[in-house]
């Protein structure tokens, strides 16, 4: 594996600028991480993100271009809507290709591993069509439709080169996705993945924790460990012991203070997982564990191997020894065949597990699972009113629960991009330990950017109290708190809308900043990218030891 450090954009001979490029990610994290390979892939051919070439970056167009000369859309295919939504994008980018001299689009992912030719068919536009299988081609695929002046297309039926092997360009500093597996052996009758990723393939444990040694190296202090089974790891080599062993070993790794997983399942969550979890500092009191129906009856029909008493009972264990876990969870409505009696079900197992958020959806048949071939399918009608009734229930739940928080102080990984209000409310975010995400009040009269004087940089840890149960974030104004509020301005702020308004509770001020390594990383690569590119006319080195100050140790 590659890391690759942002650099200063420069001209090249011909006093061009150089060819750049923007990735758009539809999708779940494994996605999420396969953009970051194809990133890493295209900086290794001599492409820089069009965000660090600003006068790229001005040409960009409401289509979602970027402004680049090469634009990317990693797909999806688990929704319906999938290739609705990517031939829509791709409508919008056929306008801009034609007044963007040498613009190349490529279409990667699940639905174009699904898809292959018939996306160049509908949108004969597109240069580049490559699949899950080989992500590696992206470069060479892009000089061969520009070459050849026609698309070029390419899927792999099985995998050719394991994802981690490949340069990565992550898209943040302080926190990783670290692929342990790709691929599925299970059979859910609604779920295309196993036929577009394969079957479950395993990285060697210590291809894993060098992986992980190597971004805690480069100031990482959070991992997630991927897999579409994390907890099936070890089939591979038979070991089924293995994914404890590997969350246990990720833990004690020098520098990481944070570890997270994604996604299990349950039929194959044992009890050592658990123990791992509680007992292994590092790993974090978080999980997402997808239950998908409440009706033991649909789940047989989905081909889970698990039952809902089993479910309920792995949350009582994590609970049992991890009061504080937030448990997630996602939910289909309107599978073929469910009844009424069926989605009650659901809907009280939904009750009793109180999960701190779901991930809901309308069952939508899936050309080549065996669901859709069903002929009791369930009308669209009754599926979207089951679905109102579910969201309103799962929201809720996830309120009452962020209620509960109110009064407990947490320490708050600062992130990036998290909060899209923070510059109107004057706040920052990132995620608690249980990765519930907290939107943190500074300091008055502290900016946000104010390094110097004591603002956390993304990265840095923050300890503050909760001080308001959102339905879908917390918020810990407690910066603000300690003081007697003055009339005018506790009505001014009474006025405002939810989002916008400061809640300070009775408790003392508190905001207490650790500076992390990840936060000095996260800096290093803001001066990094805003460096000015070394002149054509700059001294020639006679090669005698010189200092950088400031450089990566």
């Amino acid at each position: 594996m590659t890391m690759l450090a942002a650099t200063a954009p420069a001209l090249d001979a011909r006093g061009a600028l150089p060819r750049t490029y923007h990735v758009r990610t539809l999708g779940c994290q494994m996605n999420v991480h396969d953009s970051e390979h194809m990133a890493g892939l295209l900086e290794g051919a001599g492409y820089l993100r069009v965000e660090d070439v600003p006068e790229a970056a001005a040409r960009a167009t409401d289509a979602g271009d970027g402004g680049a000369d090469v634009v990317i859309i990693n797909t999806c295919s688990v929704r319906e809507n999938a290739a609705t939504r990517l031939f829509g994008n791709l409508g919008q980018l056929a306008a801009v290709k034609r007044e963007r001299p040498g613009m190349q689009i490529a279409v990667a992912g699940c639905l174009a591993q699904q898809m292959g030719e018939g996306i160049v068919e509908r949108a004969p536009w597109v240069d580049v069509v490559f699949g899950t299988h080989n992500l590696d081609v992206l470069p060479a695929l892009l000089e061969r439709a520009r070459h050849n002046s026609a698309a070029a297309v390419e899927l792999e039926e099985s995998l050719k080169v394991f994802p981690s092997t490949l340069p990565t360009r992550r898209e943040s500093s302080y926190a990783a996705w670290v692929s342990i597996a790709v691929g599925c052996n299970n059979t859910c009758t609604f779920c295309i993945v196993p036929s577009l990723r394969g079957k479950q393939r395993d990285r060697r444990p210590g291809d894993v924790l060098a992986e992980v040694e190597a971004v805690a190296a480069q100031g990482a202090i959070e991992v997630t460990l991927l897999g579409q089974n994390v907890n099936s790891y070890g089939v591979g080599f038979g070991d089924r012991g293995a994914f404890t062993k590997l969350l246990r070993a990720a833990g004690s790794v020098e520098g990481i203070e944070r570890v997270r997983f994604t996604s299990p399942h349950p039929a194959a969550f044992t009890d050592d997982v658990i123990e791992a979890m509680a007992t292994t500092e590092a790993v974090m009191p978080s999980l997402h564990m997808p239950l998908q129906s409440g009706s033991d009856r649909v789940l047989r029909a989905m081909r889970r191997s698990y039952r809902t008493q089993r479910f309920l009972g792995i949350l009582d264990k994590v609970r049992g020894v991890m009061p504080e876990a937030a448990i997630t969870t996602d939910i289909i409505v309107g599978f073929p065949g469910e009844t009424e009696e069926d989605f009650q079900a659901t809907l009280d197992v939904v009750e009793r597990a109180r999960f701190a958020s779901a991930y809901t959806f309308e069952y939508s048949p899936r050309p080549g699972t065996p669901a859709a071939d069903r002929d009791d399918q369930v009308p669209a009608e009754v599926v979207k009113e089951r679905y109102r009734r579910l969201d309103a229930l799962v929201r809720r739940i996830a309120r009452e629960e962020n209620e509960r928080q109110e009064g407990r102080v947490v320490e708050v990984l600062v992130a990036e991009g998290e909060g899209r209000r923070d510059s109107a409310t004057a706040r920052i975010s990132g995620r608690a330990a249980d990765n519930r995400l907290v939107h943190v009040a500074l300091p008055e009269g502290l900016a946000e950017d104010d390094y110097a004087g004591g603002a956390p940089r993304p990265g840095d840890m923050v300890s503050v109290r909760v001080t308001h149960g959102a339905p879908h974030n917390l918020i810990a104004d407690s910066a603000r708190c300690g003081r007697e509020p003055d009339p005018v301005a506790a009505a001014a702020n009474e006025a405002l809308k939810p989002g916008d308004r400061l809640w300070l509770d009775e408790g003392p001020a508190l905001f207490q900043v650790r500076r992390t390594r990840a936060g000095d990383a996260w800096e290093r690569r803001q001066a990094e990218a805003c460096a000015a590119p070394e002149p054509d006319t700059a001294p020639v080195s006679l090669g005698l030891p010189t200092l950088r100050v400031g450089a990566p140790v």
